[in-house]
């Protein structure tokens, strides 16, 4: 198989090694970016980092899970935008839980023009938790992001009136319970206090609690990030879910929210996510309810119109390449 292909001119080995790091702009539970990669000479090896500091916020790694899968779907697009198609192995070892994924069958294609599109969504793609503007999101908005989403193996349902004042109840009762819990907090207090390549920086926290119809995350900290006198009254919420609760389903809907992320991106759609009611168990199961019962919720979405007249958050910091990119089995030819 030839390792070159003409639409770059490139080695496979430096797309595979590129198509990683580029995957570091995904989101993740607390920007904590729990994945390693490792570039073969034909193949990329997704592996998950268990974070001891994670484990009161998700003592299953299925936040961690998630924000892989979310990871594994940035890689897709950059190889895709590099002119390489690949096959997808998920959880390829049985006795090595921690193995993700396998990309494996490299096959050049040409560049594909909407993955490119999305490779620089990725880098323009953050948080923004103020409040948005009073324009709604477009129906047809709102429905190009459920379709990504459905096209990658796990469903988004946009909340109607009842359902959200449901929703907005069990995150202020979640809310309440991690508020708490010691171990959350000492948690947070560790991912928001960092000053490495992961956390949550104060100037991407809230200086104060904005007014939302439903409550974010208390940080246990204010930030430094202005949020002005709006309210959410204009947001509308979604729920990620599927009919399984195993690691690949929750892989999977991380591939899911990079894809429904990246096309809110695309639109203008600003995008956060709101784990706290996932988080807790009694919680988890009241959203069940609030889906009839339809599947197991993964993530809760806030989706808006972001204000115009402010800048938003800067990025949230991420690690260095080769803390999460080892190419040592490639290393004469990888860049």
């Amino acid at each position: 198989m030839s390792h070159q292909t003409p639409a770059t001119h490139r080695p496979l080995t430096t797309a595979l090694a590129e198509a990683a790091a580029m995957a570091g702009h995904a989101p993740s539970v607390h920007n904590s970016q729990p994945w390693r990669w490792r570039v073969l000479p034909d193949a990329l090896e997704l592996r998950m980092v268990r974070d001891s500091r994670l484990a009161a916020t998700d003592p299953q790694g299925e936040l961690v899970t998630l924000s892989c899968g979310a990871a594994l779907h940035h890689a897709r697009l950059a190889l895709a935008a590099e002119g390489w198609a690949t096959s997808v192995q998920r959880m390829p070892e049985p006795d090595d839980p921690d193995l993700l994924a396998r990309l494996t069958a490299p096959r050049p294609t040409g560049a594909d023009p909407d993955a490119m599109r999305s490779v620089q969504c990725m880098q323009v793609r953050h948080t923004d938790r103020r409040p948005v503007s009073d324009e709604r999101v477009s129906a047809d908005s709102l429905s190009t992001i459920v379709s990504a989403a459905g096209q990658e193996g796990a469903r988004l349902e946009i909340l109607d009136r009842d359902q959200m004042l449901q929703l907005a109840a069990s995150a202020s009762h979640a809310a309440t319970v991690e508020a708490d819990d010691s171990r959350l907090r000492e948690e947070l207090e560790y991912w928001t206090s960092r000053a490495g390549g992961t956390g949550l920086t104060s100037e991407v926290l809230p200086e104060q609690p904005a007014q939302t119809t439903v409550p974010g995350r208390d940080f246990g900290r204010p930030g430094t990030l202005p949020i002005g006198p709006g309210h959410d009254q204009a947001a509308s919420y979604a729920v990620l879910y599927g009919d399984e609760d195993e690691p690949i389903d929750w892989l999977r809907a991380g591939e899911a929210l990079s894809a429904a992320w990246l096309t809110a991106t695309r639109l203008g759609v600003s995008m956060v996510p709101l784990s706290g009611v996932v988080e807790v168990p009694a919680t988890r199961q009241t959203l069940r309810q609030v889906l009839s019962g339809l599947g197991h919720p993964y993530l809760v979405l806030r989706l808006g119109v972001a204000d115009p007249a402010h800048a938003g958050p800067p990025h949230t910091p991420r690690l260095p390449r080769e803390q999460v990119v080892d190419t040592s089995a490639v290393s004469g030819d990888a860049a």
